[in-house]
């Protein structure tokens, strides 16, 4: 019973604050809009960059999708680690939430991004070593490709098999990963659209967007 009430609140509180999103937030600050409304319409940082040029505005996307996550998922793995002991499950259960919030923000009607990040910052809890080489993983092939989509999927995807190698604490973090992986590679199917019909943008640190801040 005790246990079912940490997956409950872990559950809420992590879907609610990846539910806030720094693209949306940051755009209706700086700029009057929605950055829902610009671009390829996504409320995430590459789309947010193509938008509003190169500037700290568009990096702090990145550290409030960071922090937004990180806190919640330390919080619940530590509480998991204490009670049960179990940090991996605690940090792996509480970043599929946050990505889920991030993906369907109750805030936001349920129009969100596509969680690469919120991710990513999870993976550091779960285990830093597979984090490392997703890391690796995913600066490899956007060097090589110049595509953030193919990237963030490909660094996705290697997660679950990376952790599998190094060995999960159980099967339900094994499980969660997968799946925090297979809804990173879901939300970025128009990409693949675009790849296909070679419309699909790629991404520079250089910008050519006069709207910087």
């Amino acid at each position: 019973m005790i246990f079912l009430v940490y997956l409950i609140i872990s559950a809420a509180v992590s879907y609610l604050l990846g539910g806030v999103n720094g693209a949306i937030i940051l755009s209706r600050i700086f700029y009057g809009e929605d950055i829902r409304e610009k671009g390829s319409k996504n409320p995430g940082f590459t789309n947010f960059k193509r938008v509003y040029g190169n500037g700290i505005v568009s990096w702090s996307v990145i550290l409030i999708d960071v922090l937004k996550t990180a806190f919640p998922v330390f919080i619940s793995a530590l509480a998991f680690e204490m009670r049960f002991e179990t940090w991996q499950l605690g940090a792996a259960y509480s970043g599929l939430f946050c990505m889920l919030g991030h993906c369907f923000p109750i805030w936001y009607k349920f129009k969100g991004g596509k969680a690469f990040m919120a991710g990513f910052a999870t993976t550091w809890f779960v285990d830093w070593r597979m984090a490392v080489l997703a890391m690796g993983v995913f600066f490899v092939v956007l060097w090589m490709f110049k595509y953030m989509s193919v990237a963030s999927c490909t660094a996705a995807l290697a997660c679950p098999i990376i952790l599998f190698f190094l060995g999960p604490a159980s099967g339900w973090v094994e499980i969660l990963c997968a799946v925090s992986a297979l809804l990173v590679i879901v939300r970025h199917y128009p990409n693949f659209i675009k790849l296909k019909n070679g419309t699909e943008s790629k991404f520079s640190l250089k910008s050519n967007n006069q709207k910087m801040a």
